[in-house]
């Protein structure tokens, strides 16, 4: 990645994939940099191959190898053709009471075009606007009804339930950042499982996770209760494990990665080849609230449909509700808005307005947190707590994390071994709220069997091997410092460290219970 300063324009170096593959970060956990002169962008001065790997949101591949004409890498991308546009002679285009020219309104569903031609930081920003004003911003249409041309009808829009300005430029925003081909936003991110689930028939099978969100399980228990869908919770982390159980009634996969609040890393590509070889009716839906279209995109591993509760790292604020759905099939998306328009859970205008405009800030958002998220999971590592996070080597799935995922995201959890020493240490914190969910700026901690996930009942919770006394950690963008320092006091005030000249140590009942979790 490369941004310009006064004397020089900088470049990342390099990196090295688990894999053994390279590519350069997208500003991510990014490598050590490289400063190049303006000078050395037109000279004979050795400049080290550039490599832009699409799948992390370059949009070009090229190779700078001097001499070689003048080359602006400030601009390699195509910029969008600012310049004047010549009117339409159609005599049937609308205007507005004072005369001035409608613009061509968004179709009520995003157009088949979701692909990207700049960086994802860039793309999240960029909007395609034709307001006849030109505001910068895309306006709201607060308005449940929109005038009709004729007795017969023909507006694009007639009532918001169906469709509304706002939110189509929000699904077309998101259609591009999750490479899909048509996005879908609806009132929350249950919501949008609630839609896609709306596919199943009586009788139909689901295969999940035996580690999901609370709200997934208590909506697949009503389904398996009252609808006569059948669910396998089994563990997806193993792929013989969702081999053993697809059959020809499968009608649906449902995979979290990472896992919640376990922070298990599922194979998607390798499950969705299964699922696929083996029933190719099946879906392949995929939960990528953990991680964002800034670190995952599933649909370009195997996953047939995307959704988030956008109420977490794409809104960033906690100030709304919203759920967003991804497809690259016509007919499966034909089928998720004909349920949206007939229950009337599309988001509103005003809610459209807010997330498009926390979609803008997500890639500085995310990056921060992360880092963030990195020195609180090292700390915590290297002070004897055991520490589930993906940016860990000591994760036991490092590696396969990073073959899917261009980042670790911000949530991170830990043990203690007691339930009660969980308890004190959350109640100590100060800089960290208690609080469910995640994804927001300012960092929240939790005891997820208490709180997120306490809809699962204990039995079951044992089962699937979910420590009662597990914390989580949902890290925002504060001053990483003050984080470490405000965690330090907790572990001191609640008993959890052994205080020493040269440090503290979490204590041996701690160390044991993580090298028993292990």
């Amino acid at each position: 990645m490369y941004w310009g300063n006064p004397t020089g324009v900088r470049l990342l170096r390099q990196q090295a994939g688990p894999d053994g593959s390279s590519f350069f970060g997208p500003g991510i956990g990014a490598a050590e940099d490289t400063v190049l002169s303006r000078s050395q962008l037109t000279t004979n001065a050795p400049i080290p191959d550039l490599l832009f790997d699409r799948s992390v949101g370059f949009p070009y591949a090229c190779t700078i190898t001097p001499p070689s004409p003048p080359v602006n890498c400030l601009t390699m991308a195509t910029p969008p053709n600012n310049g004047p546009v010549e009117k339409s002679s159609n005599p049937l285009k609308r205007v507005d009471l004072d005369g001035h020219d409608l613009p061509p309104s968004p179709a009520p569903s995003s157009p088949r075009n979701g692909r990207r031609r700049y960086a994802l930081a860039t793309e999240l920003v960029y909007t395609e606007s034709n307001d006849q004003y030109g505001a910068s911003s895309v306006p709201i249409y607060q308005s449940a009804t929109f005038k009709q041309s004729s007795a017969t009808g023909g507006g694009e829009y007639d009532y918001t339930r169906s469709g509304n300005p706002t939110r189509t430029h929000l699904e077309r925003h998101l259609a591009k950042i999750m490479n899909a081909t048509r996005a879908l936003a609806v009132g929350s991110g249950m919501g949008a499982l609630d839609v896609i689930s709306r596919l199943l028939r009586p009788g139909d099978e689901v295969i999940t996770g035996d580690d999901l969100y609370g709200g997934t399980n208590r909506l697949l228990t009503y389904l398996s209760s009252n609808q006569g869908i059948v669910v396998h919770h089994v563990d997806t982390t193993h792929v013989d494990s969702v081999r053993q159980v697809i059959s020809d009634k499968t009608a649906m996969v449902l995979l979290e990665t990472p896992t919640n609040p376990l922070i298990k890393i599922v194979d998607i590509p390798s499950i969705a080849k299964l699922v696929h070889d083996a029933n190719e009716k099946a879906l392949v839906v995929v939960d990528n609230t953990m991680l964002s279209p800034m670190l995952l995109n599933p649909l370009d591993i195997g996953a047939d449909i995307v959704y988030e509760s956008g109420t977490k790292y794409l809104s960033g604020h906690h100030d709304i509700m919203a759920g967003v759905i991804g497809v690259n099939d016509s007919s499966i998306g034909d089928k998720l808005y004909f349920t949206i328009n007939s229950t009337g859970c599309g988001l509103s205008p005003n809610d459209s307005f807010l997330l498009m405009r926390g979609i803008k800030t997500l890639a500085i958002r995310m990056e921060k947190q992360q880092t963030n998220a990195q020195q609180i999971a090292e700390f915590l590592e290297s002070h004897g707590f055991r520490v589930r996070y993906p940016g860990l080597k000591s994760h036991p799935q490092y590696e396969l994390h990073w073959s899917m995922a261009r980042g670790a995201g911000a949530v991170l959890s830990f043990e203690t071994g007691d339930a009660a020493l969980s308890e004190r240490i959350v109640e100590a914190a100060k800089l960290y709220s208690i609080s469910v969910s995640f994804g927001c700026v300012n960092s929240l901690i939790s005891m997820p069997c208490q709180m997120s996930h306490a809809s699962i009942d204990a039995k079951t919770r044992k089962e699937r091997q979910m420590p009662e006394d597990l914390i989580r950690l949902c890290v925002g963008i504060e001053d990483v410092t003050d984080l470490i320092e405000d965690l330090s006091r907790a572990l001191v005030q609640a008993g959890a460290v052994n205080v020493t000249l040269d440090g503290f140590h979490a204590t041996s009942s701690v160390r044991q219970a993580g090298e028993t979790s292990v």
